[in-house]
């Protein structure tokens, strides 16, 4: 990821932890001019993202450090193995160390969660993609993390694509109401897309002819009339507790898309340790 786009979060991340007077206790601690050569190590099997942010880090407190990476955004690690190298002065190693263990462990949970979803529904033609439930202000990162992980991304905000919800249909007096506005509003490059909870809101939805409809907590066989309701008039995509064991069946059902909210707000972290050699 480009550095202009990532170095005001990291700066922001490594202002946060520093403060007012910096690493007080390496200073105190370890002499200046200490060399240092620390290892970033997987200890458990995963896809590796945010490694950019992670060692830009490193870079803004000392640019002469000598960074050498082993397996970059997008590798698959197994347990021990080295991510990337790190030689230099200990003083700026130290304080960056945890704003870039983070960010990357952080980023690289979102990815391996993504992975595993991805592979769930291999064979098939959905995709997973990912939601705007995600971290305030990581949301850029989070979401290159999805691509890192084989997932592909929804809008990023509320201003790059329509998504007619049921508050909005409500609030709106039907779904016919909601898309005949929504239409009078969008630019000619804005796509419309709207949830639906049931085959009759789809039914109503299609004599509009929407871009893309959610079809939002369905189960398989409902999703597989709705696809056949749908015959390709617009992008289908399933939404709703979904996890390694529900995503198969729904992925049988023939939908484009799989929405997740869980692989960006829920995640685990990945475990990486950067270790003092």
């Amino acid at each position: 990821m480009m550095r202009i786009l990532i170095e005001p979060i990291v700066r922001a991340a490594l202002l946060e932890d520093l403060g007012r007077a910096g690493d007080i206790t390496t200073d105190a601690v370890v002499p200046p001019q200490t060399q240092v050569e620390a290892v970033l190590t997987a200890r458990q099997p995963g896809v590796v993202a945010g490694l950019d942010a992670a060692l830009l880090a490193f870079d803004l407190l000392d640019p002469t450090l000598d960074i050498e990476v082993s397996a970059g955004d997008g590798s698959r690690v197994e347990r021990g193995q080295r991510i990337a190298r790190i030689r230099g002065e200990a003083r700026p190693v130290l304080a960056a160390e945890r704003t870039a263990l983070n960010l990357v462990s952080r980023l690289s949970g979102v990815a391996t969660a993504t992975r595993a979803l991805v592979d769930a529904i291999a064979g098939h033609k959905a995709k997973i993609v990912c939601t705007r439930k995600t971290t305030p202000l990581l949301r850029i990162l989070e979401k290159e993390a999805v691509r890192l992980g084989g997932g592909v991304n929804h809008r990023f905000g509320l201003d790059d694509a329509m998504l007619i919800k049921d508050n909005h249909v409500a609030l709106a007096g039907g779904v016919g109401a909601a898309l005949e506005r929504a239409r009078a509003h969008a630019g000619h490059l804005v796509k419309i897309e709207l949830e639906v909870d049931t085959l009759d809101q789809l039914a109503e939805a299609l004599e509009h002819q929407v871009d893309a409809v959610l079809l939002d907590n369905m189960d398989p066989p409902t999703l597989r009339r709705a696809v056949a309701m749908v015959a390709g008039r617009a992008v289908t995509e399933a939404s709703g507790r979904i996890t390694r064991e529900t995503a198969p069946d729904i992925a049988a059902s023939g939908v484009d898309l799989i929405s997740s909210g869980w692989i960006t707000h829920s995640a685990p972290i990945l475990d990486l340790g950067l270790d003092i050699d």
